[in-house]
């Protein structure tokens, strides 16, 4: 059984391939990657890794990494304008050369109404989700809840919050079910080596605790020794003052954007789907920051 992971060089597909090296033989794994010339694609090369080049803006490249395929982890792209069409592009090359199973990396929210603060971001996965269950071909959507790697992207570093003493979000006291990418890899790597048990299933992958941003404060306060404290500001206030320190507009969009959907609730989600795909629960948040924040 062929099995190609998207993304490979990318934070979440190099761990899911390194998750089923642990599992499966070697001449299983398929690797496709943009640039073959990549550090980590000549690695996998150097490895025995077999590679697949392409893109998924180029249908051919997509129709030619695909032949041969019985299942693909299909990662989501990050273009949010174009992500729509590319997507269909990767469901429409899969569906031509008899891709026999696809599991793609969807989001979870909760409010799918034009009013949510997730509504532009999420409607190419909603596309895709619609193409995927039309195209004849088996599925599994994966919806993933908040990565725990982007709680450094909102409030900083170790060495900025050393600095700062706070962090400063409109995420109000909204609950989030933070994921690290490493549970996500291991689970899809369990999908991927037992498709049969998630034929056309859409599963949501949340961790197994709901946590705040003032209990992320309280908990990197131990972890740092320092008090670090949380505040909330209104959202205008927070642009105005992320201009003012020299903060990118589109950076600021999108950190007010995942603030206001977690005050909002879009993120507080108990599914346990995650728990019974990895038979244990998530690893701790206080074990993720611990690591990240040490």
């Amino acid at each position: 059984m062929k099995l190609l992971v998207t993304g490979a060089t990318g934070s979440l597909g190099s761990k899911v391939i390194n998750q089923l090296k642990e599992k499966t033989a070697g001449e299983n794994i398929v690797a496709f990657v943009r640039d073959d010339n990549a550090e980590l694609a000549k690695q996998y090369a150097k490895e025995g890794t077999e590679l697949k080049v392409g893109d998924y803006a180029d249908v051919a490249s997509l129709e030619n990494a695909f032949k041969g395929i019985d299942i693909i982890y299909f990662i989501s792209g990050g273009d949010d304008n174009l992500r729509a069409q590319l997507h269909k592009n990767v469901v429409d090359a899969a569906t031509k050369v008899g891709v026999k199973h696809i599991v793609y990396t969807s989001s979870m929210w909760k409010d799918e109404s034009a009013a949510s603060p997730l509504a532009e971001l999420v409607e190419s996965h909603l596309k895709t989700e619609i193409a995927l269950k039309n195209s004849g071909v088996n599925y599994t959507i994966l919806k993933h809840n908040l990565y725990a790697e982007v709680i450094e992207m909102m409030i900083g570093d170790k060495n900025q919050l050393l600095r700062s003493k706070m962090f400063y979000l409109p995420a109000a006291n909204g609950l989030a079910s933070f994921v690290p990418k490493n549970d996500l890899a291991e689970a899809a790597a369990n999908i991927l080596l037992n498709p049969t048990n998630y034929i056309n299933k859409v599963l949501t992958f949340n961790g197994s605790e709901q946590i705040t941003f003032a209990e992320v404060a309280e908990q990197l306060s131990e972890i740092l020794n320092e008090p670090i404290k949380y505040i909330s500001p209104e959202v205008d206030e927070f642009k105005a003052q992320m201009s003012k320190f020299g903060v990118p507009q589109h950076a600021i969009e999108i950190l007010t954007t995942f603030s206001v959907a977690i005050a909002d609730g879009e993120f507080d989600q108990e599914s346990n789907d995650l728990q019974t795909v990895l038979r244990r629960n998530t690893t701790p948040l206080s074990d993720f920051l611990q690591e990240t924040y040490q």
